[in-house]
């Protein structure tokens, strides 16, 4: 049995490992901080997929002490053209560009391999001192002052706090009896690795088309991370397709200008759907990343609200433990909660607004998108707050989001 002071989390992933770290270093080393997940056995990790990392979370990261394993693959993006076309449309005209810099020196954002960030966030946990679990955790009782956590190998861990940490089919979330709300989209976003004969220059296209938004986002070297949205059956038939065919489609979307593409890994298709759980909280628990909530990759988003939980959750935490408060009790949660649900509730509005303004065939509707891209084009302290706020670098940021250790 481990002290009751202990702090578990369920999940191994970005927002599971960052928060162990962060947690970590701000309570120092009398806190036990165990994270348990089976994916843990599977090291290096082998994730094809990227992400987008907002300069805000990049200084997460920086604050946390991973940031500098993985900055030489990260590539930046400087660059960012959003088109509206239709797929048999000549041409695709720019109705809005974005310069890449929030701030000197600091893009909004930089494209990171899963893997990388995966592995490197496990090297500096270990070596933190965090234990490390290759195992489930299957069940939990809680009581006043504290909770039971078991485990799949039989044991028990006696724990302060248990956060779910465990994605968007959370068992936790389930167990603990917190519905969510939500929809499926009738999407699915495929996912793929792509070369090309020119370089990118650091620049993210991303063009919208009736189906949904197809996303070119850069990586080191002359390639790319596409996301690619379509309705469902037709992303399942575009991933069964042939290379040849496969390729034939890409091409139909990404056009040439970066010269012959390449597809360098097996295309794979998500399904995509919207929820947020109706508490972010329940006794002794705390939801964080896509266990509260899963928004569309529209405006590429997802990993970087999960991240924005893991600061909010590890500063009330740290903040508690430093009083003498328990940091699993009731109204230090609450504070967590009520930091994170308006920004969650908000984005998850935009992204519901923007997949219903640009993904369909309305000529209306085009319209009226195509003007308001070009007002805000025009617009230069509108596109710098869309930026800033893309960045997440507005509202009120917890300390590790803005580089600060805790």
């Amino acid at each position: 049995m481990t002290t009751q002071r202990s702090i578990v989390i369920c999940g191994g992933a970005f927002a599971g490992l960052a928060l162990a770290l962060a947690l970590r270093q701000g309570l120092g080393g009398d806190v036990p901080v165990i994270v348990a997940d089976p994916a843990l056995a599977n090291r290096p990790s082998r994730d094809p997929r990227a992400s987008a990392i907002v300069a805000a979370c990049r200084k997460l990261f920086d604050a946390i002490g991973v940031w500098a394993d993985v900055a030489p693959e990260a590539q930046p993006i400087l660059d960012m053209v959003i088109t509206d076309s239709k797929l048999e449309d000549a041409t695709r005209p720019a109705f809005l560009t974005f310069a890449g810099q929030v701030e000197a020196g600091e893009p909004f954002a930089h494209m990171v391999e899963n893997r990388l960030l995966i592995d490197a966030l496990v090297r500096h946990a270990e070596a933190a001192g965090v234990e490390l679990k290759a195992t489930p955790v299957t069940g939990f009782t809680t009581r006043g002052d504290g909770v039971a956590v078991t485990l799949g190998d039989g044991s028990q861990l006696e724990a302060s706090l248990l956060v779910a940490a465990d994605g968007a089919r959370s068992r936790l979330r389930e167990r603990a009896g917190i519905q969510t709300h939500g929809w499926d989209y009738d999407q699915s976003g495929i996912v793929v690795t792509i070369g090309h004969e020119r370089d990118h220059g650091g620049r993210a296209e991303e063009h919208f088309l009736p189906p949904g938004p197809f996303a070119m986002l850069p990586l080191t070297g002359k390639r790319s991370s596409l996301v690619w949205t379509e309705r469902r059956a037709e992303a399942k038939r575009l991933v069964a397709l042939s290379a040849a065919e496969f390729h034939a489609e890409l091409e139909k979307r990404a056009g040439l200008h970066l010269g012959e593409l390449t597809v360098l890994d097996q295309p794979r298709a998500f399904p995509l759907s919207y929820f947020v759980a109706r508490s972010f909280i329940a006794p002794r628990l705390a939801l964080v990343g896509d266990a509260a909530h899963v928004i569309h990759p529209i405006a590429g988003q997802g990993l970087n609200m999960g991240l924005k939980d893991v600061a909010a959750l590890a500063e009330v935490v740290v903040d508690a433990a430093r009083m003498g408060i328990d940091p699993g009790q009731v109204d230090v949660l609450e504070s967590y909660q009520r930091w994170r649900r308006f920004d969650t509730m908000a984005m998850g509005l935009a992204t519901n607004s923007l997949n219903f303004l640009f993904s369909n065939k309305s000529t209306l509707l085009r319209t009226v998108r195509d003007i308001g891209l070009g007002i805000v084009d025009r617009a230069p302290p509108l596109k710098e707050l869309f930026i800033r706020q893309a960045a997440g670098l507005t509202g009120e940021m917890p300390r590790l989001l803005k580089g600060e250790a805790l």
